[in-house]
């Protein structure tokens, strides 16, 4: 199906550029969003008239998401989540939970702004791309952490993915070590005992 796109569309076209789209993609989402109007002669005519106040409503709307995206820009959300020792979630975090945190920080995003590709299913820092409009993209950061003392930790640089058995065998093998060494020394004066008797 042809239509003609009201607003830029990502990996789409511009504002006013006849795409081919698939069927159920301009029934199911272009056209009752808003985003297109089939391409007819009626229609054509129509985007013509409206091309002004399209233009003029889509650059009022860029200059207020480009406003709210220099205040957003950069923001770090804290998420607590219950993790285990390698830091693997035992959920996740999806762009609800995301969205949930920004709009708790004072940001009206909605989860379909929150451009995630899959959920976050790990501690750490994670930079998450932010649409505020077509033209607009910034990008905030996701603090995951099983605490927020170990979200202040992380913010300030140190890795908390870090494998807490790597530590402890480590220490065993430090710990063992020097026993080994007496057990070597106590079989050989074992040995020398038996031989003087």
């Amino acid at each position: 199906m042809e239509v003609i796109l009201l607003e830029r569309v990502a990996k789409l076209g511009q504002m006013g550029e006849v795409v081919r789209v698939r069927d159920g993609y301009a029934r199911n989402f272009l056209l009752p969003a808003g985003k297109a109007l089939r391409a007819t002669k009626e229609n054509k005519t129509r985007f013509e008239s409206m091309k002004s106040q399209l233009e003029a409503r889509n650059l009022e709307l860029k200059n207020e998401a480009s406003k709210v995206g220099e205040k957003l820009g950069g923001l770090e959300v804290v998420l607590v989540r219950q993790a285990g020792e390698t830091g693997q979630l035992y959920g996740s975090v999806s762009t609800r939970d995301i969205a949930e945190a920004l709009t708790a920080a004072g940001f009206t995003v909605a989860r379909n702004q929150v451009m995630l590709n899959h959920p976050i299913k790990t501690i750490g820092l994670h930079e998450i791309p932010v649409t505020l409009h077509p033209e607009v993209e910034v990008a905030v950061r996701a603090n995951v952490a099983r605490s927020a003392e170990e979200a202040e930790r992380q913010s300030r640089g140190e890795d908390l993915t870090l494998n807490r058995d790597d530590y402890d065998d480590e220490e065993e093998a430090f710990e063992e070590a020097p026993a080994a060494e007496s057990e070597g020394e106590a079989e050989v004066e074992a040995e020398a005992d038996s031989e003087q008797a």
